[in-house]
């Protein structure tokens, strides 16, 4: 009986390890050069407010939210997004 709840707290022990570690990793990140005009979450340069503000397809200055680790890799027709802002 001992060894039963031993290994019933091991494990959900596990799991709310593999749950915090997936949570960690499912944090999103600003990925700038890949939002829609009007679509931006935020940043979109001098004389912009905030969300909504991009005035063109890709804004190089403007940052959209977008899962961990994705940013870099997701393609638009002016190059890859950048974590950075993207100058011109």
């Amino acid at each position: 009986m001992k060894n039963t709840a031993v290994a019933g707290l091991a494990i959900a022990a596990m799991s709310l390890l593999s749950t915090q570690v997936y949570a960690e990793k499912a944090k999103p990140e600003k990925c700038y050069g890949v939002s829609l005009a009007g679509q931006n979450d935020c940043a979109a340069g001098p004389g912009t407010s905030c969300a909504g503000t991009s005035v063109k397809d890709y804004q190089g200055n403007a940052w959209k939210l977008v899962p961990a680790g994705t940013c870099e890799t997701t393609k638009t027709p002016k190059g890859h997004g950048s974590l950075k802002p993207i100058e011109g």
